[in-house]
């Protein structure tokens, strides 16, 4: 029986908790301010990050996410996306998995569509 993939999504500011599992940053972007040692990174995979014209025009509008899940997932299937989200989910297979991004409000973010797809 397949067991459920834990996958969490947090804001890389956040200090790291037991249950995260591998942590491994989506943004395209480095975070502001942060350094190497303090986001304790086991991976920064900015291939699976969103293109920066769609970054662009979601601008983290609560109001374009539902356009910007539909447009995101259609860029994942490109050869390069869909190889990035081919290793995420390997990764999810081994234990948990912590998306990080930089954004304010991860539940709104690539973090989470992409965590919604490694769910599944």
């Amino acid at each position: 029986m397949a067991r459920k993939r834990t996958v969490h999504v947090r804001r890389v500011y956040e200090a790291p908790a037991q249950a995260d599992g591998a942590r491994v940053l989506v943004d395209r972007v480095w975070p502001r301010g942060m350094t190497k040692e303090k986001a304790h990174l086991d991976e920064w995979c900015k291939q699976v990050a969103p293109s920066t014209e769609l970054r662009k025009w979601y601008s983290h509008d609560p109001e374009r996410f539902a356009e910007f899940s539909r447009r995101y997932r259609t860029e994942l299937k490109d050869h390069q996306h869909a190889d990035a989200l081919v290793h995420l989910r390997d990764l999810a297979k081994d234990g948990n998995l912590t998306l990080l991004t930089a954004t304010k409000h991860p539940e709104i973010s690539e973090a989470e569509v992409l965590a919604e797809l490694l769910r599944d």
